[in-house]
């Protein structure tokens, strides 16, 4: 975990509410490193509907393989649930071994919970390859029970932190039916960014009525447009897990209960939560690692949204666009390179592109009105947008990424270590 907080992160962090039938609580196990906070515990409430989406790899963790297994049989729980989520140790690409571990640590969180190994949800992050001593959560767990509170949410976002330089939350406040309900979201990552699902660790909670088919729903649509467009270096997670859970609560006080996603009294709902979603993704993005730069990447007239993501991610992607943005330098040469590589369709002689609103190349070539001081001040500034405009269809998409510089590098050249 870094000690330096990155240049991006928000100077507005909110104030996270409590939300009725959520419990947390954190506390130090050693996994990797001695007096470091590195376990999560969530205690949710019986009645409580539970969601997720998780990483596209072939080569998943043994905690995403466990979290599956769980949501193929989705329902309210009777004693409720629990989440455990450690960091340092990813408990990915360890066999056998892997799997073991996540069933031990799911028996002791049960036992201590006073609930089933079949309602416990799992997620680790950190080092691949290297296997989990889940006797670490021996007495840990027990404590944590013990200890949990509704307020404790900046503790949990720090919990998960690895690589990351600040804690990542967002939260919203929306009308179901006439009721007030809350969202709160956490997340991590900073780097092995290029979801494909979700994003690297993030959990959602709120206290609305939502069934679990219907929030499933919800969350697997809301990510398309939110985590699934961020990118820090083209590399998808073996440990992606993004969960959302429904306590109910709110229908004590009069929420109506949901059922389906096309509901119409979820339309302010569904509004706010991919907000959070979307909150919490930029955060990912701003928080990349090593990186000094937001860079937004907008690809409008393409002949579908899809080829219009493949290119934004094509341009996001390429170390040669990000290594240009760090060094402050409106190369689209480069940017050129990135479309036509993305194997999408293309006019090279309708193409243009545009730095922060700055036009620097139209129909095939540079900008006959291009000013090279006034670009070159533009790119001073650490929100960066790329637009190319295709000239061939409506299709419009949208990606964030962040610049590459030698702290990557640096930060990833001695991450075991």
């Amino acid at each position: 975990m870094s000690t330096a907080i990155s240049p991006l992160a928000p100077t507005d962090v909110p104030d996270m509410p409590e939300i009725a039938g959520v419990r947390l609580a954190t506390a130090a196990a050693g996994i990797r490193y001695k007096g470091r906070t590195d376990v999560l515990l969530a205690l949710l409430d019986a009645g409580t509907t539970v969601a997720g989406v998780f990483t596209r790899s072939r080569c998943p963790s043994a905690p995403v393989e466990w979290c599956r297994a769980r949501l193929k049989d989705a329902h309210s729980s009777r004693a409720g649930l629990a989440l455990v989520v450690n960091s340092g140790n990813a408990n990915a690409f360890t066999g056998k071994t892997g799997r073991q571990a996540a069933k031990l640590t799911a028996d002791i969180t049960a036992k201590a919970a006073g609930c089933k190994a079949s309602d416990i949800y799992l997620a680790s992050t950190g080092v691949i390859g290297e296997p989990l001593d889940a006797t670490k959560f021996n007495g840990v767990l027990e404590t944590l029970v013990s200890n949990a509170a509704p307020h404790r949410w900046m503790d949990a976002a720090h919990a998960i932190m690895t690589t990351d330089t600040f804690p990542k939350v967002a939260t919203a406040s929306v009308k179901l039916g006439k009721t007030a309900v809350t969202i709160n979201g956490i997340a991590k990552g900073a780097g092995m960014i290029a979801p494909d699902m979700a994003t690297m660790l993030s959990f959602v909670f709120t206290d609305a009525p939502i069934t679990a088919t219907a929030l499933q729903s919800l969350l697997k649509s809301g990510v398309e447009d939110t985590f699934n467009a961020v990118t820090i270096d083209s590399d998808t997670s073996t440990s992606d897990t993004l969960l959302a859970f429904a306590t109910g609560a709110a229908g004590a006080r009069g929420a109506p209960k949901i059922s389906r996603a096309s509901d119409p009294r979820l339309k302010a709902f569904v509004k706010a939560f991919r907000g959070v979603l979307a909150d919490l993704a930029e955060q990912v993005a701003r928080d990349g690692e090593g990186a000094r730069k937001l860079v937004e990447v907008i690809v409008e007239g393409a002949t579908s949204k899809a080829s219009a993501r493949k290119i934004a991610k094509s341009i996001a992607n390429s170390p040669l666009v990000k290594t240009a943005i760090a060094g402050e330098d409106a190369n689209w040469g480069r940017v050129v390179m990135a479309v036509g590589k993305a194997g999408e369709p293309a006019d090279r002689d309708k193409l243009s592109i545009y730095f922060n609103g700055i036009r620097v190349a139209k129909s095939g070539a540079r900008d006959p009105s291009y000013d090279e001081a006034e670009v070159s001040k533009a790119m001073k500034n650490d929100r960066i947008q790329i637009k190319t405009t295709l000239g061939l269809g409506k299709g419009r998409d949208r990606v964030l990424t962040c610049d590459l510089t030698k702290e990557y590098v640096a930060i990833n050249g001695d991450y075991r270590s």
